[in-house]
């Protein structure tokens, strides 16, 4: 069964790749020359904690979106190559995905996320 990210009910995504070991959180979607259409990548903390992310070593921008334990919008953020940074405290998932999809699907504070945490 696919993995369907959704917000308010809303599908935004419909191939989720799940982030849960150090190796592929410090990764994330360095290196990467592009995402597919669709696409999603869901960090999965441990428990709620700060977060920095980082666009070192990425070729495109992406917007990024952190939730906190209940899955709701903590904060959002577009972030460019090279230059991006972003740090939030009491955050449990971090998703990144295509950028434009904050305003695309008019993503705001407090609105519910919805995925399989499997």
């Amino acid at each position: 069964m696919p993995h369907i990210l959704k917000y308010n009910g809303m599908a935004i995504a419909e191939n989720i790749e799940f982030a849960r070991t150090v190796v592929s959180q410090t990764l994330g979607l360095m290196f990467r020359r592009h995402i597919p259409p669709g696409y999603a990548m869901v960090f999965v903390l441990r428990k709620p904690s700060s977060v920095n992310v980082h666009m070192l070593f990425m070729r495109f921008p992406i917007d990024v979106i952190f939730l906190n334990n209940e899955k709701k919008i903590a904060g959002l953020s577009r972030l460019n190559p090279w230059t991006g940074h972003k740090a939030m405290k009491n955050i449990k998932y971090v998703i990144e995905t295509h950028a434009g999809s904050i305003e695309r699907y008019d993503l705001s504070i407090g609105g519910q996320m919805e995925f399989e945490d499997i």
